[in-house]
C-alpha cells in the first residue's frame, strides 16, 4: 500500500513538473514573440495540411511579414471596427461582449461570437481549429499571456499579419497584393473596410468582387471607423525591434 501511495504522489509531482514547464516555456515563447515576427502560425499550418490531404493543386499560400509603418492605418482602424471596438480597453476579454452574445445565442438565434482580436490572435497563432474544453483553457490562457507581455500595438500588429482574408490569403499585405495588386500601405479606406468585412467567414466571403453582404458589412464599418478608440503607440512593436 505504501509503495502504491508513494508511486502515486511521484506521478502527481512528475504531472505538475511538466505543466509548470510547459506553462513556462509558452510564457517565453509569447515573450520572445514580442520582438521577433513569426513565420506563421497553426492556423495556416493546419490549411496547409488540409490541402495536402486533399491534393488540392489549387491551393497557394501567401504569407508576407510587414511591420505596422507599412500598413495603412485605415486597416487597424478598420478590423478594431469590425472585430472588437473595445480593443483599447479591455483586458483581452471584452466580458459585456460575452454576455450579450450569451443572452443572444440563448433566444435560439444564429450564433454569435464574442471573441476578442486578443482571443483571435491566441488561437490562431498558437491553437488548432475545432471546440473542445482543453482549446478553450489553452486559448484563455495565451490570452492572458499575449495582453500581460505585448503592448496593444503589437497585438494589433501580429493580428493584422497572420488573419485570414480568403482561403489561403493570411495577412493584410498578401490580400492587398491578392485582390488589388497595391503593398498594404496603399490600401484606400473602403479597401481596408472590405478587407475587415470578410472577417467572420474569409473563406465563404471575398472580397474582391464583394457580394452584396461584404458591401453592406463594408459600408457599416466605414461607418464606425471614425470612432474606434486606437491604442497608443501604434507602432511602438517596430520602433522597439529596430532600437535592438
Amino acid at each position: 500500500m505504501a509503495r502504491r501511495r508513494s508511486f502515486g504522489l511521484c506521478l502527481v509531482r512528475a504531472m505538475l513538473g511538466l505543466l509548470v514547464l510547459g506553462l513556462a516555456l509558452s510564457a517565453l515563447v509569447v515573450l520572445a514573440l514580442r520582438w521577433v515576427d513569426p513565420p506563421g502560425s497553426m492556423m495556416m499550418l493546419e490549411a496547409r495540411i488540409e490541402a495536402w490531404r486533399a491534393d488540392d493543386a489549387r491551393y497557394r499560400h501567401r504569407y508576407h511579414w510587414v511591420d505596422m509603418a507599412q500598413v495603412s492605418p485605415y486597416a487597424a482602424r478598420a478590423v478594431i471596427a469590425a472585430e472588437d471596438q473595445n480593443f483599447a480597453m479591455h483586458p483581452g476579454f471584452d466580458f459585456e461582449a460575452i454576455r450579450k452574445a450569451a443572452e443572444h445565442n440563448a433566444d435560439g438565434r444564429a450564433v454569435r461570437g464574442a471573441s476578442t482580436i486578443s482571443q483571435q490572435v491566441a488561437k490562431n497563432l498558437f491553437l488548432w481549429r475545432g471546440r473542445s474544453w482543453l482549446r478553450k483553457g489553452l486559448e484563455a490562457w495565451f490570452t492572458v499571456l499575449i495582453e500581460t507581455l505585448w503592448p496593444k500595438a503589437r497585438i494589433l500588429e501580429v493580428y493584422l499579419n497572420i488573419a485570414e482574408f480568403g482561403h489561403g490569403i493570411y495577412g493584410v499585405e498578401a490580400a492587398a497584393q491578392a485582390y488589388w495588386k497595391k503593398s498594404a500601405k496603399a490600401l484606400t479606406r473602403s479597401q481596408a473596410a472590405t478587407l475587415a468585412a470578410v472577417l467572420p467567414n474569409p473563406r465563404r466571403y471575398r472580397a474582391q468582387p464583394p457580394s452584396p453582404y461584404v458591401q453592406r458589412r463594408r459600408d457599416w464599418i466605414l461607418g464606425q471607423m471614425p470612432y474606434v478608440e486606437m491604442p497608443a503607440a501604434t507602432g511602438s512593436a517596430t520602433r522597439a525591434r529596430e532600437a535592438r
